[in-house]
């Protein structure tokens, strides 16, 4: 039965409404019949009421025709006599003998079945509908007459069930037009709601037609405005599609960056990579050259320490490809306030040009975070690094310890405007002004990647003189 159920919204539609005007027709119909019948048969009722007053008080001068028996067991055959308006029935049944009158019918005669089954109605007002063979249906009223005469009258349904058979047919005329005509101005009228729905498919197909795998893609299409009122089910799917395509435009613009931000990834690290191999090559082949000690000593001072550059680098590689894959750090409880003391006594060692500070809360108490302790170590150094290795001697740095993190402020010459967005981007480096040292632009990276390890985040803000990293983490 479903593959013969109507498939587009339309048809179904246009079904639905069609099959609703024709249950209400017949509805109309049925109950227009009842009333119509029931009107009608009211009419006759009346009718016949008129005739049994009629029937009681004959008119003068009226007599039975002739051969009608005064003995009232005879049993001669009822007969017909024409002294009531044409097609009224009235039978004076007694032992079975009994008179119908029939229009244009003066010789009519009842079976005896009749007369008997007309003789046993029960007298009163009440109103009988019979049916008596050869002259059809009728409503009749028995009731007594004079000298204990069981008089029954009626008159004839011919014509109630003539005027409801030609309302039926009428009836049903009238419904076919209706569902006909409901069915073309329905197919006009949905198609017509519907066109708003039939535009945004055509957006949808134009955009299922761009080539979405590869390179940078701008999905410019778009829902018309005025199919987009939320107000209306077609405008809200067409703002839906909309805000759909915002989102996928958005989406696939984040890869493409993401892609660039790959490639640039590999080629940085190729990079990096070939340098100290470069150096090592060219070391070991000026080594195997001369062969004398002194230049073999310098050859494996030199690839010794383009070897340690290389480790360091792939170590923060293979960090940086760990923490983008999710693999979880240690959990444990770190007291922070005790490794920034730790980290910023390191620094006035290594750098004691520079003015190193820091700044505890003013309660005293430790703060303790859960984390993976050798981790956030390296975070630390990692941000009083590029305090020392990017700001000149005298500059001051300070350690602010708090609640939820920490904060790192130094006074030298900040951040050049057009990399404040990006310090924290993969093998990002200052220019010359900055003094850029050995380092291969993944210091940042690994903090920012390492806090959110640790469910924080990290900040940046700086100005000329005035230039703050923010750590925030999740504390115990």
């Amino acid at each position: 039965m479903r593959q013969w159920a109507p498939r587009s919204l339309t048809s179904r539609l246009v079904v639905t409404a069609v099959a609703l005007v024709a249950v209400v027709s017949v509805l109309v119909a049925g109950v227009t019949t009842i009333a119509m019948q029931s009107f009608l048969t009211g009419q006759l009722d009346e009718k016949v009421q008129s005739s049994v007053r009629r029937v009681d008080s004959p008119p003068e001068g009226f007599r039975p025709p002739d051969g009608f028996p005064d003995d009232s067991a005879s049993s001669e055959r009822p007969r017909t006599f024409g002294n009531q308006e044409p097609g009224t029935l009235v039978v004076f049944p007694d032992r079975g003998v009994g008179f119908v009158l029939g229009e244009g019918d003066t010789d009519a005669e009842l079976s005896s079945e009749a007369v008997d089954a007309l003789g046993d109605l029960p007298t009163g007002d009440e109103i009988h509908q019979v049916t008596i063979d050869g002259h059809g249906d009728y409503r009749v009223i028995a009731h007594e007459g004079p000298d204990g005469l069981l008089i029954v009258t009626g008159l004839p349904t011919d014509d109630v069930s003539e005027t409801i058979a030609s309302l039926v047919r009428w009836e049903a005329v009238l419904a076919l037009l209706g569902i006909v005509a409901a069915a073309l101005t329905g197919t006009a009228v949905v198609r017509r709601q519907l066109r708003p729905l039939t535009e945004v498919a055509a957006t949808a197909h134009a955009v299922a037609e761009l080539p979405l795998d590869e390179g940078e893609i701008g999905v410019t299409e778009r829902v018309p405005e005025h199919l987009t009122d939320p107000r209306t089910e077609a405008g809200q799917v067409g703002l839906a599609l909309n805000q759909l395509l915002a989102h996928v435009e958005s989406s696939l613009s984040a890869r493409h960056r993401s892609e660039q931000q790959v490639r640039q990834f590999v080629a940085d690290a190729s990079h990096e990579l070939r340098t100290p191999l470069t150096t090592i090559a060219g070391y070991t082949e000026l080594a195997r050259r001369r062969g004398d000690a002194d230049t073999a000593a310098v050859a494996l001072s030199k690839v010794e320490e383009e070897s340690a550059r290389m480790t360091a680098l792939v170590e923060d590689l293979l960090l940086l490809a760990r923490l983008d894959a999710g693999r979880p750090l240690a959990s444990e409880s770190v007291d922070l306030t005790r490794l920034l003391l730790e980290a910023v006594d390191d620094a006035r060692v290594v750098a004691p040009d520079h003015r190193w500070q820091i700044v505890v809360p003013s309660d005293g108490e430790p703060v303790e975070v859960v984390g993976d302790g050798h981790r956030l170590h390296q975070v630390v150094t990692n941000l009083l690094t590029n305090a020392r290795k990017y700001t000149p001697a005298g500059t001051t740095v300070t350690v602010t310890v708090r609640p939820d993190g920490f904060d790192v402020h130094d006074d030298g010459q900040g951040f050049p405007a057009d990399l404040v967005g990006t310090a924290f981007e993969r093998f990002t480096r200052g220019d010359v002004a900055r003094h850029r040292s050995d380092g291969a632009g993944l210091g940042l990276a690994l903090v920012q990647a390492i806090a959110a390890a640790h469910g924080g985040a990290v900040t940046l803000s700086s100005v000329p003189g005035d230039t703050r990293v923010s750590v925030r983490l999740q504390r115990r």
